[in-house]
């Protein structure tokens, strides 16, 4: 209401863009409250039970730095009980309307809640500040907050777990769908249309975006044959693929720490290139992160933002189950989306931005931030870190990995593809185990048109980008267009493109 009374025409740009912004927010929110979401407040991918023990174990965004900060978190973590009576609650409402997840996932989610439950306070992922305790506390400080920690184990984590366990278990799972599209639960189909919008910022239909993932599957596998050629490997794509991920020379690590090192020498390599590609570039400090154990087995390799103040940086983790079967072909082109320049360029040049209000310095959108991390790894032979066939082959996997969600999202999600059908689909076009094709189709299932944005916001910013190269000749400077993709922080797509062509002009 407030927002109607503004004229939007005595706006200066950066005004105005900010205007158009909180405007779609707004509506974008206000047309999402249709759909009771909150009936669904946990799943296996993205859960506030997952984040709650990466924040408490004393190595995640929560600082431990003081005994006031261990203070806070004992005050914070004594609501969590109300959190999962509300979850509980809410899914019951859930079960009777049939706004629920499907089985498949729910089966994930028994172990992970379970595994946050121990007999031994000391080996509670909780109890990890109270072993990293600064030396600077007095004693009988140390005492204190020791005994707090060990009671907040036992009277708060580990009922609430239990709790939410035992409901899943015996009540909800038997109650949980069949189907693995949310077009089966009731208002699916138009809440799905919402999700296509929510994740790419475009009006596309089920259908276009479908479409499109086709040929793009075929397209990249064509590049892929290029490479499976020119290696000179006799067998077809499915046994290239098999000897990608079960030949030894792809699995060379013997030790966590090798894997950490060979990610921080991508970065060395990138690094003198990196300046010809970017002008402006963040202050932020950056680091790597092995996954902790209690997530790893279902997280994916990920980008965890730094402070805005720079006090915390930015952490890339890897999850490692086995080092001895961490395989190298996708290592360099997995740190160009996650890590640099990918997210960590792009989100932290965005919070460190002064210049933006607060909602836009930490606003998200997928097609924007996705894509933008997915284009970036379309640079890496201009970076020189793509110097073995096999590494770009990997980059190639990513993207028809992309690709392949365009069709089993909306497959699943809008034409009936089964679960094991999408499996399929993805182990017959990519470079995947069963194992791990598993969990990224429950991750669709899990949340809707997710999985669409990264393919449909790379190729508009590649679209931008091939489109100006052509117009502008020798007036286009690399650097130049991608400080002005990133300056201006997260926008939907139709504002990228406007932009774009105002600094067009300006060339």
């Amino acid at each position: 209401a407030e927002v109607s009374h503004v004229d939007s025409a005595t706006l200066d740009k950066n005004d105005l863009v900010s205007y158009r912004l909180f405007k779609y927010e707004m509506q974008m929110g206000l047309e999402g409250l249709k759909y009771p979401t909150h009936y669904m407040p946990m799943n296996q991918f993205w859960s506030f039970t997952l984040e709650l023990p990466q924040l408490g174990s004393g190595s995640g965004n929560q600082p431990f730095k003081t005994v006031k900060d261990y203070d806070n978190w004992l005050k914070r973590l004594s609501v969590f009980p109300a959190w999962a009576d509300t979850a509980i609650a809410n899914m019951r409402k859930g079960i009777a309307t049939g706004w629920v997840l499907p089985k498949a996932l729910v089966v994930k989610m028994l172990p992970q809640l379970k595994a946050v439950v121990v007999s031994n306070d000391t080996s509670s992922i909780f109890y990890g500040p109270v072993k990293a305790m600064p030396a600077s506390f007095s004693q009988p400080e140390k005492e204190r907050l020791k005994a707090a920690y060990e009671k907040a184990i036992e009277a708060i984590v580990n009922p609430s777990y239990s709790r939410l366990y035992d409901f899943f278990e015996k009540e909800y799972l038997p109650k949980a769908r069949a189907s693995q599209g949310i077009d089966g639960v009731p208002d699916g189909k138009a809440y799905y249309q919402y999700c296509i919008k929510y994740w790419t910022t475009t009006d596309l239909s089920p259908d276009s975006i479908y479409n499109t993932g086709l040929r793009e599957v075929a397209r990249i596998e064509g590049e892929m044959n290029k490479i499976k050629d020119a290696v000179g490997y006799k067998g077809d794509m499915q046994s290239f693929v098999k000897y990608l991920n079960e030949d030894q020379r792809f699995t060379p690590f013997t030790s966590e720490q090798q894997i950490l090192d060979s990610f921080w020498g991508i970065k060395r390599l990138e690094g003198p290139q990196l300046r010809k590609l970017f002008n402006d570039t963040p202050k932020t400090q950056f680091t790597i992160r092995q996954t902790e154990a209690f997530r790893a087995a279902s997280a994916s390799a990920e980008y965890n933002q730094g402070a805005a103040d720079g006090s915390r940086p930015g952490i890339f983790y890897v999850p490692i189950i086995d080092p001895k079967k961490f395989n190298c072909v996708g290592m360099t082109t997995l740190f160009l989306h996650e890590a640099i320049p990918g997210h960590h360029y792009q989100i932290s040049l965005q919070q460190e931005n002064k210049g933006l209000p607060m909602f836009r310095r930490f606003c998200w959108y997928g097609a924007y931030g996705e894509g933008w991390a997915h284009y970036c790894e379309t640079l890496g032979k201009e970076l020189g870190v793509y110097n073995s066939p096999y590494q770009y082959f990997g980059h190639l996997s990513d993207g028809i990995h992309r690709a392949i969600r365009l069709v089993v999202d909306i497959g699943m999600h809008a034409k009936g593809m089964t679960r094991e059908a999408a499996i399929k689909y993805m182990m017959e076009h990519e470079q995947i185990t069963e194992r791990d094709a598993t969990a990224e189709i429950e991750r669709y299932m899990a949340i809707p048109g997710q999985a669409l944005s990264y393919k449909i916001g790379q190729m508009a910013i590649s679209g931008e980008r091939k489109h100006f190269e052509e117009q502008l000749g020798a007036k286009f400077n690399i650097a130049s267009f991608h400080d002005e993709v990133l300056k201006d922080g997260c926008v939907p797509l139709n504002i990228l493109h406007e932009k774009m062509e105002e600094w067009a002009k300006r060339q």
